[in-house]
């Protein structure tokens, strides 16, 4: 590099990070009544400072109150629909939170403005529906991030890390289960909810919240479920025509084997549980517990359990909304890519078919 060539480019380099920090961008936020996490999602956009402003397409204006009391002047705009706000507005990232049957044309349309897409899961109701939407937005060198906030949890990130590291050697084993409340099943609200509906929401505690560990059991061991077989059905007796109990038995692409239990079984809160086996220790990771992360490894001249310290860090949608926003500026890479959002979405949809089948499926 010549001298001056070399000059100029050190002199501009703190402008240009300076830049970088302060670029933001326009968000569009797709959803109706009945969003899931815009109690979560409307902050989250409101503390990013990477977002410059945000407009809202909300039919009949149920959340509009929200979104006011959240965002004050970063809201820039309110619309009935998505189509009336995509020919308005040019929002760099589109967060789509709408129930699974009706997100799939919200997401087309905004990849077809050229939106990065960050989506409330599971996004589709079929398998086919989101193909077509990872292919578009391959295409059109888009981000399509489902919304899988605890890949983001401090611990979770600590996890992964020790065992990229090797630090519990070769895995042999994963084995999980997630647990929420059977209380808001009782509910004749909860009933009448597209939650409670197969040809709204895909499948029950699967696919809401056991997908979230599914995506881990991968993130977290750097390996993909290749072959699934398992159970899925209503334990509880309460009337749905989605399963609220799903076992799952999976073997990875590395030869390891999994388990999951996933279900709606106490009385309020959760309970969770993943534990990583590996030739020289294990892993425990406990979110919803006094510990989130233990260790042991034999590679230690003494070896002993090691515990992550209960965090201070942000967790949950904050931090993967920042993500995301951040990715659509160009100023990092997503929290996950198209790719990885449709191979989980894989794993499930070939789970209910062994549990449909009585037989071992395919991924």
């Amino acid at each position: 590099m010549e001298r001056r060539t070399f000059a100029r480019v050190v002199c501009a380099t703190p402008s240009l990070l300076a830049a970088d920090r302060l670029k933001r961008i326009q968000v569009a936020v797709l959803t109706h009544a009945g969003g899931a996490h815009l109690s979560s999602y409307f902050p989250a956009l409101a503390g990013t400072e990477e977002v410059e402003s945000v407009v809202l397409s909300d039919p009949g204006g149920e959340n509009v109150p929200a979104a006011r009391k959240a965002l004050g002047q970063k809201l820039a705009g309110v619309y009935e629909d998505p189509a009336g706000l995509l020919r308005k507005e040019q929002p760099a990232m589109a967060l789509v939170t709408m129930e699974a049957a009706l997100a799939p044309p919200a997401i087309h349309a905004a990849l077809d403005a050229g939106c990065h897409v960050m989506a409330e899961k599971p996004a589709c109701v079929r398998l086919e529906d989101f193909e077509p939407l990872k292919r578009k937005a391959e295409r059109s060198n888009r981000h399509l991030m489902l919304a899988l906030a605890n890949r983001l949890d401090p611990a979770m990130r600590e996890a992964r890390r020790l065992i990229s590291a090797g630090q519990i050697g070769k895995i042999y084993g994963v084995e999980m289960h997630l647990i929420a409340d059977q209380t808001r099943l009782t509910r004749p609200a909860y009933h009448q909810s597209w939650f409670a509906r197969k040809a709204r929401a895909g499948g029950g505690h699967l696919i809401w919240l056991g997908i979230h560990w599914l995506d881990l059991a991968m993130h977290l061991t750097g390996s993909r479920v290749r072959e699934v077989a398992g159970f899925a059905g209503v334990v509880g007796g309460q009337p749905l025509d989605v399963e609220d109990s799903a076992v799952v038995a999976m073997k990875f692409d590395n030869g390891v084997f999994g388990a999951l239990t996933s279900g709606y079984y106490l009385d309020r809160g959760y309970h969770s549980h993943i534990k990583v086996w590996g030739s020289q220790g294990w892993l425990h990771l406990q979110k919803h517990g006094d510990g989130p992360l233990q260790w042991y490894s034999t590679k230690e001249a003494k070896p002993q359990v090691r515990r992550l310290p209960p965090s201070n860090q942000p967790s949950g949608y904050g931090p993967f909304v920042r993500a995301a926003v951040r990715a659509s500026a160009g100023l990092e890479d997503p929290p996950l890519t198209g790719d990885d959002s449709l191979y989980v979405l894989r794993t499930v949809f070939a789970c209910y078919r062994a549990a449909g089948t009585g037989k071992t499926q395919t991924v």
